[in-house]
């Protein structure tokens, strides 16, 4: 049977919760168990693929086309764990299969009820991630924070898993925030208290407490929280803010967060010290050889989790340089303003993001030209790519009004548009080309070197492509299009002849980079970036 692990938060949101829940799953996995982790959302939304990236931040794509939450990209990033559609839950998912079960007549009758009928609509898609992925631990993040109206049937599925599992297969782990009063000089625990307080009023006593702080918790603070929380001193876990989230992990094993753990659950296992992680990941995270500027060309630049998978992917691709990577977050309206030179002069590369909707496109393409001109090295990322396109049959091409039809459906040229099916779709939600597909790269080009092989896989997230119409002339002119989906013909990459490093792609590489393996594409234009600085 599986165990199951439960992660709450308390006190305040964006504490960390889905990085705790990813480094708890980095040193159980190092322990040479199978786990999985999941993100239970309570959100009314089916998924987020349809929401602002300022209000939830980026949409993580799985490898089977869901679009979920960013969380399940720190799941990824930390562990093996192969997430799917099924390791992200949201309210909204629950509710809608339960009133068409109760459509269809399923319940034959019966009042429709948020206990039992929704609560065990989650316990059941809790036990199929646990069935599906063959996992000896479930990790289960529950989101929101202790005390939301919108999270109580989450918490109360959790609580009622431990009647039907047992004890020893259930594990609750509270997060929470122990804050430092700057004018008192304190530390105060009564914000902790009142959190796990809530909880218990909920049915849930915690058996682990993380503390986020700012200052190192002192044996008197522990033994305070230890006997108001009723929880062992040895399960108050410090964790006290990293220079580097990769540290967390190593932060979490000097506390033996995983032996409190595994003695919970009666197992045995054998022994990790995690210093491959150390050495690899974190000592060249902290104290890199090199240093290298790059220009981040952005239209969510104020919301850091906005492009969270492609910041992290530069610090991977920085790790397996031994360098430093220094964003300069531009926002691309400002280039529309005041021109691309005076942001980007002093940079040693520059990478234009994916994103939605005409809002500070013109100063993408102002960047992309600017980087094609001066051999910056550049690299596009999805809409990024079909900016590039653009940029280039404009200025190249002689195509002065090339647009896409995402920004100007009666232009001239569009060099960018809708697939035929698309024209169809009505529903925003879930109807793009999203998920892993296969990919076929040319040989003697730049993505065949970067990649070094010849079939990829990477995953989608857009519902425009590049207007095979025009690639004929854009091919004459010097561009080179080196990976190509061959099913339906459409362009995934390209690059600029006579450039050092110009290339583009219309998927999202930064889903599938780790720390310890970076994406071959950041590496490269990161190992680029760096040439050009030498």
């Amino acid at each position: 049977m599986a165990k199951y692990i439960f992660i709450t938060g308390g006190v305040i949101s964006s504490l960390g919760k889905g990085i705790a829940s990813a480094c708890i799953g980095k040193i159980l996995e190092s322990r040479g168990l199978k786990i999985t982790l999941m993100k239970l959302d309570p959100y009314i939304n089916v998924d987020p693929g349809t929401m602002n990236p300022y209000q939830h931040g980026e949409v993580y794509v799985t490898q089977d086309g869901a679009e979920t939450d960013l969380d399940l990209g720190h799941y990824e990033r930390f562990t093996n764990s192969k997430i799917i559609k099924f390791n992200n839950v949201t309210t909204g998912q629950v509710y809608n299969t339960v009133i068409s079960k109760e459509r269809r007549g399923d319940y034959l009758g019966k009042t429709i009820q948020v206990i039992p009928h929704i609560t065990n609509e989650i316990k059941d898609r809790i036990k199929k991630v646990a069935e599906v992925s063959n996992a000896e631990i479930v990790l289960v993040e529950i989101g929101g924070t202790v005390g939301d109206i919108e999270s109580l049937p989450f918490l109360e599925a959790a609580r009622q898993f431990r009647q039907e599992a047992g004890y020893n297969n259930t594990l609750y782990i509270h997060l929470t925030l122990v804050p430092y009063i700057k004018v008192a000089g304190e530390i105060k625990t009564k914000p902790t208290q009142h959190s796990v307080g809530t909880l218990r009023e909920i049915g849930i006593q915690p058996d682990i407490l993380i503390c986020r702080t700012e200052k190192s918790l002192s044996d008197e603070v522990r033994d305070k929280i230890s006997l108001f929380c009723n929880i062992r001193k040895e399960a108050v876990i410090e964790a006290k803010d990293v220079d580097s989230i990769y540290q967390l992990p190593l932060v979490f094993k000097k506390q033996i967060l995983d032996e409190i753990i595994l003695s919970h659950f009666n197992l045995i296992c054998k022994f990790s010290d995690l210093k491959d992680w150390e050495k690899i990941v974190v000592e060249k995270a902290l104290d890199p050889k090199y240093n290298v500027k790059i220009a981040f060309v952005g239209k969510y630049i104020t919301l850091q989790d906005a492009y969270k998978s492609v910041y992290e992917s530069l610090v991977h691709a920085g790790i397996a340089n031994d360098s430093r990577v220094e964003v300069m977050r531009v926002d691309s309206e400002d280039i529309e303003k005041q021109g691309a030179e005076n942001f980007l002069k002093e940079v040693s590369g520059v990478l234009v993001p994916g994103g939605f909707g005409s809002r500070g496109i013109e100063g993408k393409i102002q960047a992309i030209k600017y980087a094609r001109e001066r051999q910056i090295p550049f690299l596009g990322l999805c809409l990024g790519m079909q900016c590039a396109v653009i940029e280039f049959a404009r200025n190249v091409c002689a195509l002065k009004k090339a647009n896409s039809t995402e920004f100007n459906h009666k232009t001239a040229y569009p060099v960018i548009s809708l697939l035929e099916e698309q024209h169809k779709v009505k529903n925003l939600g879930g109807t793009m080309r999203l998920g892993a597909y296969p990919c076929n790269l040319k040989k003697n080009t730049l993505a065949y070197r970067i990649y070094g092989r010849q079939l990829i896989s990477e995953r989608h997230r857009h519902r425009y492509e590049f207007n095979d119409k025009y690639r004929k002339l854009l091919e004459k002119k010097g561009m080179i299009f080196s990976g190509l989906y061959r099913k339906q013909n459409l362009v995934e990459i390209v690059e600029v002849k006579n450039h050092p490093f110009f290339i583009a792609v219309q998927f999202h590489p930064e889903f599938q980079s780790k720390p310890d393996k970076a994406h071959p594409l950041f590496r490269g234009f990161i190992k680029a970036s760096l040439a050009l600085k030498k």
